[in-house]
């Protein structure tokens, strides 16, 4: 049985919460490179600092009021000034770390914080005639420096060398005498001891700092190879988009096999330009290919504007199919106005162009069976007795005309224009009887 109680556990889960946003650190992803980073993390970091500096030296105030209120005989007025001083400087610090200069320079009020600190002791010893090292003071600052700002070594240097060369320079400029805290330390123990305490310090921000540069370009890395991983990723799904309809695609990545589904009412649609053989001679491939591109691109363009989809283009043959792969009340109306816009987009082609292509038009409407068979190169397809007859009324089409089944006629012929082609033999189906498509009432 657990020992930690529910509202434990929430106060736990409030403190971890509280602890990651206080010493958050800014976003990788954010900033350009590691120098970025680094001066917004010092920014941050400085912020904290300079609070919890003001908060630490006004529990210091605080006792000191204490004691002369209660306790006069370890009263230390001079402790308290040095405290106030310090704790006006802080303030002074929070205040210019929101400015330009602050925003800019981060590294200044990184000084200003460790030489208010650090320097404040020695200037009241000063006034009192003396030269005394301050042991709570410098190793205080040193360490919450290397703590909360484990970043740019060389600021933790400098502030250690400034108050170094204050010390000194008092004592030999100013001929003061030296003070040892303790009557059993000598001055070869405190340099030794404050020269280790920098070198540690030193030493854990320089670590820290090349880790830190270290994840940074890892994270930068790894963010630049997803986001090349992602665009490859886009571009195959556009790819494969190109090639099949988006639930069908979704279908195979899901389950790769065999996709075969039934279609009751769907409309199918054959196109193809007359006299292609012909024509293809009086053109170089190249600018073949290209005219066929601008026609069927532009076909391309009818289809997704009237939510068709395109099966396929054989040598000069369009097909395009509605009603799937999601099923549609308006299948057969939306195959009609398709063909009538290839119809106004060609004529508007050739005007462009200076070019005379005709195409034949054949639609048949009914089941069909769609899917994906094969294991390389496949296609959406579709099969069954409505693509045959498709087929067929455009290969018996005429030039400049959109044949239909008089399944098509029978469904379109209250909203549609129509003429009556009569009945003509058709391969593989005998005599039927078929429509030409004119026109849509207004």
């Amino acid at each position: 049985m657990s020992k930690y109680t529910p509202g434990d556990r929430k106060f736990g889960a409030w403190l971890d919460r509280t602890m990651k946003q206080i010493f958050k650190a800014p976003d990788i992803i954010k900033a350009a490179n590691y120098q970025t980073w680094q001066h917004s993390f010092m920014r941050q970091r400085l912020g904290l600092g300079l609070w919890l500096a003001l908060f630490v030296y006004l529990t210091f105030s605080l006792s000191q009021i204490k004691n002369w209120l209660f306790y006069p005989q370890d009263f230390r007025p001079g402790w308290l000034i040095t405290q106030v001083c310090v704790q006006l400087g802080v303030l002074v610090g929070l205040v210019l770390l929101r400015t330009a200069i602050g925003r800019k320079y981060p590294g200044l009020i990184f000084l200003l914080l460790s030489s208010i600190v650090t320097l404040s002791p020695q200037i009241r010893a000063t006034f009192l005639g003396i030269s005394q090292p301050a042991i709570i003071e410098w190793p205080l600052m040193f360490f919450s420096q290397a703590t909360l700002l484990p970043v740019c070594w060389s600021l933790h240097l400098i502030s250690q060398l400034g108050v170094l060369a204050y010390y000194f320079g008092t004592q030999i400029i100013l001929d003061l005498p030296l003070k040892l805290p303790v009557d059993w330390m000598t001055q070869d123990f405190l340099v030794l001891y404050f020269f280790w305490i920098c070198v540690i310090c030193n030493l854990s921000v320089y670590l820290y700092d090349r880790l830190a540069c270290s994840e940074f370009n890892s994270r930068k890395a790894l963010v630049t190879a997803y986001e090349q991983v992602k665009q490859e990723q886009e571009k195959s799904e556009k790819l494969l988009l190109n090639i099949l309809p988006y639930p069908i695609a979704e279908r195979l990545k899901q389950d790769p096999k065999t996709i075969a589904d039934d279609f009751t009412d769907a409309g199918v649609l054959f196109a193809d330009i007359v006299g292609f053989t012909e024509i293809s001679t009086r053109f170089s491939p190249t600018d073949l290919v290209q005219l066929l591109n601008g026609i069927f691109s532009r076909f391309d363009g009818l289809a997704e504007q009237h939510g068709l989809e395109k099966i396929k283009t054989i040598g000069d043959a369009y097909m395009v199919v509605s009603g799937l792969p999601l099923p549609r009340e308006d299948y057969a109306e939306a195959i009609a106005d398709m063909a009538l816009d290839m119809q106004r987009t060609l004529r508007e082609f050739n005007r462009q162009n200076q070019q005379g292509f005709k195409i034949r038009i054949g639609i048949a409407t009914g089941p069909v069976i769609a899917g994906v068979i094969g294991l390389k190169k496949f296609i959406y397809d579709l099969w069954g007795d409505t693509v045959n007859i498709a087929s067929r009324m455009e290969s018996h089409s005429i030039a400049d005309e959109i044949q239909v089944t008089e399944e098509t006629y029978m469904a379109l012929r209250d909203r549609y224009i129509f003429e009556k082609r009569g009945t003509i033999p058709i391969k593989g189906k005998g005599e039927m009887t078929t429509y030409l498509l004119k026109g849509k009432h207004e």
